[in-house]
């Protein structure tokens, strides 16, 4: 009985070492093709850092209690994580939207788990937030998901005044 429990052994230590060389041959000749490396994908919306916030939306900083947007065209900002389901669905929806509306206002993009500061100085507390800011009126804020049509609506109201 021990001697076929050891022939076992050795059949299993024998197969698993002919399974690392296999694997390790397989990533041998893997490597040996050219790795052609993915092209990054073009967004139309803006990522922000806070120090990019700072300098192209509002410093909340030095004007902590007085909105002024900097901006030279009317905004949205979304506030987003990641893994937020709702948020990856409008994703492409802000995508289109900065397509269709390039060159008339900005839409910029905020991760709240990147930057809670950011996130904080808003009083974000659920995801996606969107922040609708003309130039030179108070900005308004909408909570969750809503179709392309809804944020079209909004854009043409709020920022454009059609």
């Amino acid at each position: 009985m021990i001697k076929i429990k050891t022939f076992t052994a050795l059949i299993m230590i024998a197969v698993g070492c002919n399974l690392t060389t296999a694997s390790a041959q397989n990533t041998s000749k893997t490597a040996m093709i050219p790795y052609k490396k993915d092209e990054p994908k073009k967004t139309n919306t803006i990522h922000l850092t806070k120090a990019m916030f700072l300098a192209k939306v509002a410093n909340f900083e030095t004007n902590p209690k007085e909105w002024k947007y900097l901006g030279d065209k009317p905004c949205i900002i979304d506030f987003y994580t990641t893994w937020c389901g709702p948020c990856k669905m409008i994703a492409p929806i802000m995508e289109e939207l900065a397509k269709e509306y390039e060159g008339r206002l900005y839409i910029y993009k905020v991760d709240t788990e990147q930057e809670p500061e950011v996130a904080g100085a808003f009083g974000i507390r659920s995801i996606p937030t969107l922040i609708f800011c003309p130039l030179t009126e108070k900005p308004t804020m909408s909570q969750g998901a809503r179709s392309k049509e809804d944020y079209k609506k909004a854009i043409d109201e709020l920022l454009l005044k059609k």
